[in-house]
């Protein structure tokens, strides 16, 4: 085991600045950390430490992290090296593999794998139309002249007929929260609103 290199202490009495750097000297050697960047508050030094799963870090970094993997229930998600419930995609596919090959009611798997019911009615969408690729978030770009897009509509139409108590403001949070895009209440309504038959021109 190859022992950290701790700075020698000079002779004579230390001062508390001396100490304190001291004590950051020692924690650098022993633990990974994100930088050298701390945070002093009422004189301690708070240190961030970097995860120790890179390929949660990579999760995080990708969108697909998992951040409801407590109230993943499934057996296959427990104590196992492969199924992971902090991997978004992964949850999803297995998610949709037991409504189509084990009977699953949407219920059920929403209590199963901790997903919504708006959630795996989207990703049912999405698998049907793209694939594995629909499980993936969607690759940030330019922004669209219009807000409203196929994907957001989707969602929104599935959100209705999951939860049709929902109103439009609560609406407006839900594409805010899942598309990181800001649409009025009142946009939704519209795009929601049927349409009246048009009558015949002459």
């Amino acid at each position: 085991m190859i022992m950290p290199q701790y700075p020698r202490m000079c002779k004579g009495r230390l001062g508390n600045s001396c100490v304190i750097w001291l004590y950051i000297s020692i924690i650098f050697d022993l633990f990974p950390l994100t930088g050298s960047r701390y945070v002093s508050q009422c004189g301690i030094n708070i240190f961030t430490l970097m995860s120790d799963n890179p390929k949660h870090q990579a999760l995080r970094d990708s969108g697909t992290f998992n951040p409801g993997h407590v109230r993943v229930r499934h057996i296959l998600f427990e104590n196992s090296e492969f199924f992971d419930p902090q991997d978004l995609p992964q949850l999803k596919y297995e998610t949709l593999r037991s409504l189509e090959k084990e009977g699953y009611s949407v219920a059920k798997a929403a209590r199963e794998f901790g997903l919504s019911r708006p959630t795996i009615y989207q990703s049912q969408t999405h698998f049907d139309a793209r694939g594995l690729a629909g499980l993936l978030p969607a690759k940030p770009g330019p922004k669209e002249p219009h807000k409203l897009t196929s994907e957001v509509l989707d969602y929104l139409k599935e959100l209705v007929r999951a939860e049709p108590q929902l109103k439009a403001r609560q609406l407006a949070v839900r594409v805010r929260k899942r598309f990181k895009r800001k649409v009025h209440p009142r946009t939704i309504e519209k795009a929601l609103k049927p349409k009246a038959k048009r009558g015949r021109q002459k």
